[in-house]
């Protein structure tokens, strides 16, 4: 088991977050950054039920912006 999961985040058009897990098939979501960081703790909580729990879980927010140029 590792000893850390690692989730990508993307914030939505509608300002809420979805939360991916790039090595567990683990996806949630939330509406403010505090809901999220808390679904993130209970997804993984329950997808590991029954086995290991990883020791930590890495959030990272991805910002994706579009700049015009001239």
């Amino acid at each position: 088991m590792n000893a850390e999961v690692v989730f990508e985040v993307t914030q939505e058009v509608d300002r809420g977050y979805v939360a991916e897990c790039l090595t567990q098939p683990i996806v949630t979501q939330g509406d403010t950054w505090e809901e999220l960081r808390t679904n993130v703790q209970e997804a993984v909580s329950a997808y590991f039920f029954d086995s290991e729990t990883p020791k930590t879980v890495r959030i990272r927010l991805i910002r994706d912006e579009m700049l015009a140029v001239g």
